[in-house]
């Protein structure tokens, strides 16, 4: 699994809720780095039964939780994220 923060290898498959970043430290059993994170979607997750977590950033124990691997540095449903499927899907306007 690739740390979301840092982009260091954390050198486990599945996290557990303890597990952190060997480089950052940062939790890996976390929203941010499930591939269901959605900021801005209900609960900012695109899993419609998973529950609601207050800090996004901070080890949970989510049910649903499954690794990610969107783009270094947060969750790969940004804005930018979001435009650019967009304008795959109808075309970008000149």
């Amino acid at each position: 699994m690739i740390c979301r923060r840092c982009g260091a290898d954390a050198g486990v498959e599945r996290p557990g809720r303890r597990d952190a970043c060997p480089r950052c430290d940062a939790d890996l059993h976390a929203c941010v780095q499930c591939r269901f994170y959605a900021p801005g979607q209900y609960n900012n997750c695109n899993e419609p039964q998973a529950e609601r977590v207050l800090d996004p950033e901070r080890s949970n124990y989510c049910d649903y939780f499954s690794p990610g691997a969107g783009r270094v540095g947060g969750a790969d449903t940004g804005k930018d994220a979001v435009k650019a499927r967009l304008d795959a899907l109808f075309g970008k306007k000149s």
